[in-house]
Parts: C-alpha cells; structure tokens; sequence
C-alpha cells in the first residue's frame, strides 16, 4: 500500500501528503531542491464576528407567499436579502525549502508514501553516494520530522529556509529560525473577482501566527541566521518544524495570551529529547495503532511492484484490484492525517492547502462536502477520528442558536451551507452578492445531527448520547419545529427551500427557492426518526417526542414525478441540468437510512430511478456519492464503474473539465481542482459495498461486484459496536469472525445456514423467514460463522 514515484513532483497534486491532524506536509522530493509545503490547521483568515442579519426575518414573510404564488424567480430576488457574510479562508503556512549543494543530476530515484507507516520517503544516488530522506507528521510529539542520510560520512551540505506567502518576519532563537506573523483580516473567496481579494489589518484581533525550524546534525557544522540554516558536511540530519497559531480551540476565538512561538518552541524542544529512531517509532505505534484495524483483499494486482502511482491509474484503474485497495486505504490515511483529537474537523482539503485563495475558500461546506468527510469514520473503525467534527458541531450549535432567534425568530439552532473556523452559522452570499442557489440552506445543522447519532449507533455510548448528541439533536428538533408551516392542505413544508446548487425552470426563467425541496423532507423526516429513538433509550421529553411524532405524520411527502424518479422538488420541476453533480434528493437512502426496499419499496424504487437519469458522471465528490447509492441499491457492477470512473488519471498539466471528475496522480480526488471529500466518500462506498447494518441487521457483501468473487476483509464495523472479518469466495461468504464490543442481540441476513462457534462451542443456525441468522453476542466476546456452501 504505497503512492510512489520515478521522479519529483512539479506540481501540488503530484506530492505525497502528511500529517498528524494539525501540522500538514506535502513533500516534493526534489534532488537539489526539496519543497515540503506546509499547513497548520488553525491558521485561517478573519475572527470571530457578528453575521446575523435582522432582515431575514423582516423578509421572512414576503418570502414565503411568493413561493406559495409560484413567484419563485422573484422568490430568488427576496432570498437575497436574508443571507450574510461570506465564511473566512483556510490559509497555507509557506513552504519549507531546502537547496542541496550535490546538484540536481541523481540516478536510481524512487520517492514514496508508505501509508501503513505514514512515512513519505525520497532516496537517489549520486556518484557513488545514496543518499535518502524520510519525513513525517509525529502525534504524540506534534512536530514534522526530516531526517536526511548519506552513504558515506561528511556528504550532506545544504541550506533550509522557511518561507510563506502570508505576511511574515523571519527572526532566529538561538540555532532556531522562526516565521511569525499576522493572518489577514480577511480572504475573498476564490469564485469572487475582487479588487483587494486579500486584506490585512494587524489592528484587527486576527491570529498570531508562529513556525520555528530546528536542526540537528551529526557531524559537520550548523550556521543560522535570518536567511536560514545552513547545513555543511554532515553524516546525517534531522530536522524538526512545528507551527502554531493563536486560536483557542476551547473558546473558538483569538486568545493574545497564547505564543505561537513559546508552543512550537516546548514541542521542539520535547522531540529534541528522543533520538531519530525513538521519534519515529513513536510516530509508527500511534498510526500503525489505527491503520492496521482495518484490512482490505480484493484480488491479485497485474501492476508490477515498483510501478509508479499514475501510470498504474492510467494503465488499469478499477481492472486493477489493488489500486482499488490502494484507494481505499488511502481514504482512511487521509482521514488519520487531518482529524486526530483536539484538531479541527478536515475541511474541504483535509489540512493540505498551497493556495492563499484557496477552492471555495477550503471552508466547511455543509450540503454534502464535510458530512461525506466523516462518512468512513465509524464503520472503518477510526471512530476516535470522528470527534474533532463532533466537538465542532457543539460549537456551531452555540453560534446557530442565535442565528435561529435574530435571523428566523426561531428556538434551537441553525446551520447553513458553508462554516470556517470561526463557526459562523449565518447564511453566505455577501448580504445578497450570492446565488441563493448555493448561498441559501438552513438545514447544514440537521444534516450534521446525522453525525452524532451515527456515532451512538454504532458505539452504543449512552453517556455520549445523553451527555453530548441529545441536547444538540433536540435543538435542532426545535427549530425544525418553528422553521415548518403548513401549506394550506394540512402538510407541512419548508419555505423558503432550495435543493443544493440545482435550479429549475419556470415559465420567467430558472429559480432556485421553492417550498419543500426533497432533501429538506428527507433531512428533517430522518432527524425526527433519530430523535424520537434517542429520547426512548433515555426516557427523556415525552411530550416534545409527542409534537415530534405528530408533526412527522404531516411532513409532506415525498413524490414520484412523470420519469418514475423520485422529485427533486416538491412540484415536478424541470431540472436545469440532469446530470447534475449533486443527488441531494436521494440522502435519505445514503448516507440516510428513511428509504430502503424494506420499508418503502415505491420510493426506494423512483430513487434509483433517479440515480439512472442522474448517470455516471460527475465530480469526483460526485462519483464518490453514487458509489454509495449504488451500493445501498445492492448493484456491486454499477458502484464498480463509479470506482472505475473515479480511478480515472487527471494530469495537473492537463485541461480540467469541471463537471468531469478523477483523481490526480497522487489519488488525489480531483472536483477538479482538488477536493478530499471524493477520497473519504470512496473508501465508505467501498465499505457499504462489502457490509451494511442500517437496517437493524448485518448483511454481508449487498454489493459485491462480479469482479471481486473471492477476497476478505478484517476490521469493519457494524451498528451495535460489532467489529468483522469476512473471508469470501465465489461471490459468497465462507466465515465470518466478529467481535463484539457490547451485549446484545446480533442478526445476519443469510439464505443458508451457519455453523456458530464459541467458547469452544458450535450451534447450527438457520435462517428465519426474514433469512436473519439471530444470536446473542457478549461485550468483549468472539464469534465465528462458518456458511454452508
């Protein structure tokens, strides 16, 4: 499971990314000149503010009659006035650069990212000399690590320097050289052609920014000054960054008491204290502690070993059944790198950002783009990972409580389509610069309210769910409650209501604000179901579960329009485009679970129908979507090809199609440009591919492709706190261990019987009339299944 090459990378998308969930890298491996680009995870634009905006309430009811005129055109025109500030940029820290003094002429080059280790390597030779690095991101340490080797003794001379394209002062502690600054005031967004895209204002109560660069070399000398560390006829070198800002984490805002300089100085100086071979096996145990949770068997690979990463994606892509693995770990590493406890959630880039103005801000993007970031979190087993978009979600809520009063005069709370670091809450657009086709969607916070029951359901943690997800999941309930009304028939609607970035046609020209888009439905349909659960297992508020249910019964339904699809819209709407990029209107069967062929066949059915007529192309987050779907819709051949093309190779160098996603040469998920969320959305549709249990049971392969007939996994997790390994052949499971972590009842859906080995002891199971396998499982416990050919 390595990303590897024959030659340096020229461009960003073509580096090999590392981090621990802070500090970020994307390692270049040049031969005379090395470029590690470089990130901190706080180091954002702008503070927190006011972006509440009074006249959305004024224009609340002017709004909704037009829309129930049918004036939506005009509709779009009154929506404006109800949005706020655009969010803040996630920023690039600079560049860490070094300048060889051997020159650029080496042989025998390999570069590499090993993703079990989390270790990025470049070797070459030069002469009779073989030279090699090593980088990585330590977690326990919190700082990047470099560590440069040579053959032969006294063959390493060169100069590191730091640099950065924000503001900055170079200034040197000791043998330490130091980049400190200010962040701007504040960062147009990349779509927004602005005359003073990038502002500064050091009067402003914006973050201190600080990195300090310390090295240390056997033998030879080290020199620094303010132009950087100059490093001659060493034997072996390492290297230590770290970064830090102001911000706390805590209190979600500047704090001037924290040094950024004094923090990166105390992890320096606490890496110095291990030896190079001591640090980087701390760094190994912590990531080798979740990577290795999970494994992964598809097949045989026909890639020679040593190929090198894009020519592979090239020449096979999906036919290649280790690239596909390859893909899928790959997701889980990327995760590990960008969301580790006391982080930040992974933002639209996870934490790999080289641009200043960076793709739509690399912001948090909540009507699809860092819900799918999270989507492998629980069932690949890295539940850990999840918090960091857990714990930000609480601090969401607290702003989006007040969005809700001034913006809709409404209890609990509100999120919309885009958040930062500040956690704004408030609608985008620039108080009606926007298209309230993307700037305008209140249900960000519902969509998210997913997040903390997933994480109760699948580890049962009643504490977390009392504690923490209940009092946010009844917040949202209520504003829920407030944001529906009646359409004058009994049902109750959304309006104002878009479906994310799609419009439709009316007679005066294409809209995009109606009432009761069907994503809004299936989102608060969803939420009321999960609530009303919580609140059992608790015993908590049976009368708010009584408004609750009632208020459920009379959502309006959802419609099959004249295609067989399931609308999009509430009316029968034509779509502006049919192949649209998004499927909103299909998340209550995936990520969702409120349609399945269980429980509604009719609507199930018009979904993928609509997933049809939506066809395979698409963004890469796109296709990464539908490989869930797909899977959901138990068609392994049809979620295949979305792999198929996703492994599809998009050269930096090349012209980008926007509408036409793949991934860059270090798999990389191109939009294009670069977004993560394809990367994360591809390793859980992989998962719900192989193993599902949103449906109260477990249901082994639902998707297997023709082309996977015999492989394994270990590590999955299902609902209920069960970890898998399966082992299958020709299409069919063989054995499957589970481990349980919590007492309870387990179901497998099964059309043969099973041997159930425990303890010693075997019992033959058969399935019941719903082809469910039933036994009971005991916290801390293992099981094993052996299927009947």
């Amino acid at each position: 499971m390595k990303i590897q090459f024959q030659k340096p990378a020229v461009y960003w998308v073509q580096a090999l990314p590392v981090g621990n969930g802070r500090l970020g890298g994307m390692v270049f491996g040049g031969i005379e000149k090395e470029r590690i680009a470089l990130n901190e995870d706080t180091l954002w634009s702008g503070y927190a503010r006011h972006w509440n905006n009074p006249e959305a309430q004024q224009a609340l009811p002017q709004l909704r009659e037009l829309i129930a005129q049918e004036r939506y055109v005009e509709a779009d025109e009154v929506t404006k006035q109800m949005m706020g500030p655009y969010t803040q940029s996630y920023l690039p820290f600079g560049d860490l650069l070094l300048r060889m003094e051997h020159g650029q002429l080496g042989k025998d080059y390999h570069r590499q990212l090993e993703l079990s280790t989390g270790i990025a390597s470049v070797s070459y030779t030069i002469g009779d000399v073989h030279f090699a690095r090593e980088v990585f991101v330590s977690h326990p340490d919190g700082v990047m690590v470099l560590r440069l080797t040579a053959s032969e003794p006294g063959q390493i001379s060169f100069r590191a320097k730091l640099d950065s394209q924000l503001r900055h002062t170079m200034s040197v502690d000791g043998t330490d050289l130091l980049l400190h600054g200010k962040a701007p005031v504040h960062v147009e967004p990349s779509y927004r052609d602005a005359a003073q895209p990038v502002q500064y204002d050091d009067t402003a109560p914006v973050l201190n920014y600080g990195g300090r660069l310390a090295v240390h070399a056997e033998g030879g000398q080290v020199a620094t000054d303010t132009t950087g560390i100059t490093v001659r006829d060493a034997d072996a070198v390492t290297i230590y960054f770290s970064a830090a800002t102001s911000f706390d984490a805590q209190q979600g805002k500047q704090d001037e008491t924290r040094d950024p300089l004094a923090i990166t100085a105390a992890k320096v100086q606490q890496a110095q204290q291990y030896r190079y071979d001591e640090l980087k096996q701390r760094h190994v145990a912590d990531h080798e502690a979740l990577y290795h949770r999970v494994d992964l068997k598809l097949g045989d690979s026909p890639a020679d070993e040593q190929m090198p990463t894009d020519e592979r994606i090239a020449a096979y892509g999906a036919d290649d059944p280790g690239l596909v693995e390859l893909l899928f770990h790959y997701g889980r590493y990327l995760l590990l790198g960008s969301s580790r406890a006391g982080t930040q959630p992974a933002n639209l880039q996870g934490i790999w950002n080289e641009d200043t103005r960076a793709p739509w801000s690399s912001n948090y993007t909540l009507n699809i783009n860092a819900e799918m970031n999270y989507w492998p979190a629980e069932v690949c087993n890295m539940s850990e990972l999840h918090q960091p978009l857990l714990q930000f979600i609480g601090r969401l809520a607290a702003n989006g409580r007040e969005t809700a009063r001034v913006n809709y005069g409404a209890r609990g709370w509100v999120a919309h389509h885009n958040a930062d670091l500040w956690a704004q809450s408030a609608p985008v657009g620039g108080y009606g610069d926007g298209d309230p086709v993307w700037a305008f969607w209140p249900l960000g916070g519902v969509w998210l309210t997913q997040h903390l029951w997933e994480h109760y359901a699948f580890s049962g943690d009643q504490t977390y769910l009392r504690e923490t997800a209940y009092p946010l999941m009844r917040d949202a309930v209520l504003f829920c409650l407030d944001w529906l009304v009646e359409d004058g028939e009994g049902r109750l609607v959304t309006a104002p209501s878009t479906s994310p970035e799609h419009k439709f046609l009316t007679p005066q020209g294409y809209a995009a604000t109606s009432a009761a888009a069907t994503m809004d439905i299936a989102l608060i349909g969803e939420l009321f179901q999960q609530y009303t659960e919580a609140a059992r297992v608790l015993e908590l508020d049976a009368e708010l579960v009584t408004t609750v249910q009632a208020a459920a019964e009379h959502l309006l339904p959802l419609q099959i329009g004249a295609q067989g699809q399931l609308q999009e819209w509430s009316k029968d709407f034509q779509e502006e485009d049919p192949q649209h990029r998004h499927v909103s209107h299909l998340v209550g069967v995936y990520p969702g679970r409120l349609l399945t062929e269980e429980s509604t066949p009719e609507l199930f059915a018009a979904a993928r129908r609509s997933l049809e007529l939506r066809g395979d192309g698409g963004t890469g987050w796109s296709l990464g979507w539908k490989i869930g779907l797909w899977a959901r819709f138990r068609n392994g051949d049809r979620a295949r090809a979305l792999i198929s093309n996703l492994l599809t190779l998009v050269r930096p160098d090349g012209p980008h199609q926007h509408e036409r996603g793949g991934v860059y040469p270090n798999l990389f998920d191109a939009h294009p440009p670069f977004q993560i969320d394809g990367n994360f959305a591809a390793t859980a549709g992989i998962a719900e591919m192989l193993m599902q249990s949103h449906l109260g049971w477990i249901e082994l392969l639902p998707a297997l492709p023709s082309r996977w007939p015999t492989g394994s996994f270990r590590g999955l997790r299902a609902r209920g706190g069960i970890e898998l390994d399966l082992i299958w052949k020709d299409h069919n499971p063989v054995q499957l261990r589970l481990h349980a972590t919590q007492s309870k009842v387990c179901r497998i859906r099964s059309l043969v019987a099973a041997t159930l080995t425990h303890r010693e002891q075997s019992e033959q199971l058969i399935p019941d009339a719903d082809n469910l396998l039933t036994f009971n499982v005991e916290t801390g416990s293992t099981y094993q299944l052996d299927f009947q050919a």
